[in-house]
C-alpha cells in the first residue's frame, strides 16, 4: 500500500479544562457530573449530536445490571417526571427501568448545564498527546477542522478505548483464547403492539410456546443467520417495543471497514425481523417499524492493562475490595454468542450463581503506564469473560463517577491519580 505524507500544520489548541471527558455515553455522564461537582472545570466531547451513548443514540431498551450510582438515580428520577410519569418500571422485576430515549437526551444536558460543564458534539479523538509518560491533552476532529484540548486529567469513556490506545497503554482484544468479540446490535423500535396479548422474552432462556411453535427456536430456523433470537422489551410509550434482535459475528468495531460491516449486517436484518413478529409473535400482528438505532451497539473491543484487574472469580465471588471505587454491582456473565444467535456457551443467566454484590477497584481504572489518564466504562482492566457482566450500563455510569470524582480529587490535591487516597474517592460515591 502505497503512503501519502501529509503536510506538517500548526494544530490549534482549542480550549484548556481541568478534566476532559471523552466519550458521552454512561460512562462519560457519570464521569463529567462527578468531576463539576467537585468544582473544577470539566468538557465532554462526544462523536454523537447528543449524550446517553447506547442508551439515548444506540436506543438500548432499559438500564441493565445494579449499582451503587447516584447519577443514574438522578438521572431515571428527572427523566420519569420530564416524561410525565410514563417511563416504565416493571413491579414484578424491581430494578428494571425502560428508557425515554428523546427525553433522557433533553435531561441529560439539563444535568451539564446545570453543574457548569461544557459539551462538544460531533467530535471524535484522533490522537493522545502523551510527554514523559504524562497525557497532556487530546487531539480532537470535528467540523472546525483538527484542534488540541490540554486537559490535567483525561478520561477515556469512548467504550473501545480509543485515548488510551493512542496513548500507548498496553491491551487485548475480545476473548484471551483467540480474540474472538462478542457480536454488535442495531437497536431499533416497533409500534402498534397489542400489550393486552404481546409476550416479552427478555433473555434468550425465556422460551415463549405459541400455536405455530416455541419462538426462539422459530427464529433461529426462520431468521437470516447469524440472527435467530427473540429479545422484546416493552417501552414507556404506550403499544411501542424496543427490539434487541439484530446481530452482526466477527466484527472489530476499531476497524473502521469492519464497523460498517456490522451496521450493514444489522440493518439488512430489521425488515425480515419485522416479519418475523408480524407472522409469528402474539401481539405483534400488526405491529410497524418505528425507528432505529443511529448508533450500533458494541459490546466489545479492547481490554487494557490496568493496575489491577478484575476476574471473573471476582465477581462470581462477589470479592471486596478494600480500593473499591464501585460497589453494589450485579449482573451476570452476558455473553452473546461469538459464532452465531442467542447465549454463547460460556454465558451464564438463568443459573447465574453470583453470591451477591460485587465491588471493582480502583487499579482497574488506572493504566499501567500513562499518567493522568483514568479508564472509565467497558474499556476498564479486566477479562474477556469478567468484562461480560462490568460492561452493564448501571455498572458503566458508576465506573465514569469514580473516575470523575479521582480526576477531580487528582487535580484539587496536586497528586498523581494513582496517590490519591481511595477512601475519598469512595466517600463521595456512596453519598
Amino acid at each position: 500500500m502505497n503512503n501519502y505524507i501529509e503536510e506538517t500544520k500548526q494544530i490549534p489548541q482549542v480550549d484548556t479544562v481541568d478534566v476532559l471527558v471523552c466519550g458521552g455515553g454512561p460512562a462519560g455522564i457519570g464521569a463529567a457530573i462527578r468531576a463539576a461537582e467537585q468544582g473544577v472545570s470539566v468538557m465532554i466531547v462526544e462523536s454523537q449530536g447528543c449524550l446517553g451513548g447506547v442508551a439515548t443514540a444506540g436506543m438500548m431498551s432499559h438500564w441493565g445490571g445494579k449499582s451503587n450510582s447516584q447519577v443514574f438515580q438522578e438521572l431515571t428520577a428527572r427523566s420519569r417526571l420530564a416524561d410525565l410519569g410514563y417511563s416504565w418500571i416493571d413491579e414484578n422485576e424491581p430494578g428494571y427501568h425502560s428508557i425515554p430515549h428523546d427525553v433522557q437526551m433533553i435531561v441529560l444536558e439539563e444535568m451539564m448545564k446545570e453543574r457548569g460543564v461544557k459539551i462538544l458534539y460531533y467530535t471524535i479523538v484522533c490522537d493522545a498527546v502523551v510527554e514523559d509518560g504524562r497525557i497532556q491533552g487530546v487531539i480532537i476532529q470535528n467540523k472546525s477542522g483538527r484542534g488540541f484540548i490540554k486537559a490535567s486529567c483525561v478520561i477515556d469513556s469512548t467504550g473501545d478505548g480509543d485515548v488510551a490506545a493512542a496513548a500507548g497503554v498496553p491491551f487485548f482484544k475480545g476473548r484471551e483464547t483467540d480474540g474472538k468479540m462478542q457480536p454488535c446490535t442495531i437497536m431499533f423500535k416497533v409500534g402498534n403492539v397489542d400489550y393486552e396479548r404481546a409476550v416479552f422474552p427478555g433473555s434468550f432462556e425465556t422460551l415463549v410456546e405459541t400455536e405455530k411453535g416455541e419462538l426462539q427456536a422459530l427464529a433461529k430456523e426462520i431468521l437470516p443467520f447469524p440472527a435467530g433470537h427473540v429479545l422484546l422489551y416493552r417501552q414507556p410509550e404506550p403499544g411501542t417495543v424496543c427490539v434487541n434482535m439484530t446481530n452482526a459475528i466477527g466484527i472489530d468495531a476499531t476497524n473502521a471497514e469492519s464497523l460498517t460491516e456490522g451496521v450493514l449486517t444489522c440493518r439488512s436484518q430489521i425488515m425480515p425481523i419485522l416479519k418475523f413478529l408480524r407472522e409469528y409473535v402474539p401481539g405483534y400482528e400488526k405491529c410497524f417499524l418505528m425507528s432505529s438505532a443511529s448508533l450500533i451497539g458494541i459490546r466489545e473491543t479492547r481490554h487494557f492493562e490496568g493496575i489491577e484487574s478484575l476476574s471473573a472469580e471476582d465477581i462470581l465471588e462477589a470479592k471486596t475490595y478494600d480500593n473499591w471505587v464501585v460497589n453494589e454491582a450485579f449482573f451476570n456473565f452476558d455473553v452473546h454468542n461469538l459464532t452465531g444467535a442467542s447465549l454463547d456457551k460460556t454465558g451464564v443467566q438463568k443459573n447465574w450463581t453470583q453470591k451477591g454484590r460485587y465491588t471493582i477497584p480502583y487499579g482497574c481504572l488506572l493504566p499501567k503506564n500513562v499518567e493522568g489518564l483514568l479508564l472509565s466504562g467497558r474499556n476498564i482492566s479486566g477479562s474477556h469473560l469478567a468484562h461480560s457482566n462490568f460492561r452493564i450500563m448501571r455498572v458503566c455510569i458508576a465506573l465514569g463517577e469514580a473516575a470523575g470524582v479521582a480526576a477531580a480529587l487528582s487535580i484539587k490535591q496536586e497528586k498523581r491519580l494513582r496517590d490519591i487516597d481511595v477512601k475519598e474517592i469512595q466517600k463521595v460515591v456512596a453519598q
